[in-house]
């Protein structure tokens, strides 16, 4: 590709990386305008819902019928109601690399890959550019929208949850991959921590002491546990966007108004990392 159509991001762009108060974890949108706005009227009906940070856990493009339509959805609520930040996703990660909004090695081949196996179909179509014009979707899309997907962090820190797209991994101790989550390492061909898809209910560094919360891989029910809390209920095609409510411990979906949630295990109580 050609130099980037955008130009470089101020550091006061930057979404908020590290937050505390009441929080509603959103599972994967994948463009699924629709199932979105429905969740967020449901939200913004709360008497509570000023206070509270809306977290988005990756995924907003690719899939579902209108990415760039969830991209300016968060934008508009992020302008509306600032405690509004999101965790990059391997779908918007492959997005950003591909438009060369993120300095990604050559060799890394993110173009081919997103093409290939994505399903970003749909996201080139709501930007009205043929699949696979890259010159032509740099260009089409709005300076905003790059902006967003260059400056996504790869965690979001709250005293009991930690987001990250697709988790942390029980290789490395927890420390150390916080401290590349917050570096963001666009060397790496492929994220752990965004692009793993065995990093389920059971499955984190073992001296993590609080919860770590997680889309990536669809699943019929959320998942909320002692050590993951997993919310990805679409994976772009269809059922319900889900959002977990803390510390009132309640879903609320795009179908659904808020209920307390089915925990598995016990809950750790004002755990914190070591």
């Amino acid at each position: 590709m050609s130099a980037p159509a955008h130009g470089p991001v101020s550091e006061t762009q930057r979404l908020a990386t590290r937050i505390d108060g009441p929080v509603v974890l959103i599972g994967d949108v994948h463009g699924q305008v629709d199932l979105l706005d429905r969740l967020m009227d449901r939200l913004a009906r709360r008497e509570d819902f000023r206070d509270r940070w809306v977290v988005f856990l990756g995924d907003l493009v690719d899939r579902g019928p209108d990415p760039r339509g969830a991209i300016e959805r968060v934008l508009e609520l992020m302008a509306a109601h600032p405690r509004t930040t999101a965790v990059c996703g391997n779908h918007d990660l492959a997005m950003a690399a591909s438009l060369d909004l993120v300095p990604t090695p050559a060799e890394a081949q993110w173009a081919s890959r997103w093409r290939r196996g994505y399903q970003c179909e749909t996201t080139f179509a709501s930007y009205g550019v043929a699949t696979g014009d890259f010159e032509g979707l740099a260009q089409a899309v709005p300076d905003d929208h790059a902006q967003l997907l260059s400056t996504l962090p790869w965690v979001v820190e709250h005293p009991r949850v930690i987001c990250v797209h697709a988790g942390l991994t029980p290789e490395l101790p927890t420390t150390t991959q916080l401290k590349i989550l917050r570096e963001r390492d666009f060397s790496l061909h492929r994220p752990a921590w965004l692009c793993r898809q065995d990093l389920g209910p059971d499955v984190s560094p073992r001296d993590c002491r609080i919860p770590i919360a997680s889309g990536h891989v669809a699943r019929r029910q959320a998942h909320v546990g002692s050590d993951r809390i997993l919310l990805d209920c679409t994976g772009g095609l269809g059922g319900e966007l889900t959002g977990l409510l803390l510390p009132e411990y309640e879903l609320v979906t795009s179908h659904r108004e808020a209920h307390p949630v089915r925990r598995h295990r016990w809950w750790p109580f004002g755990r914190r990392v070591a």
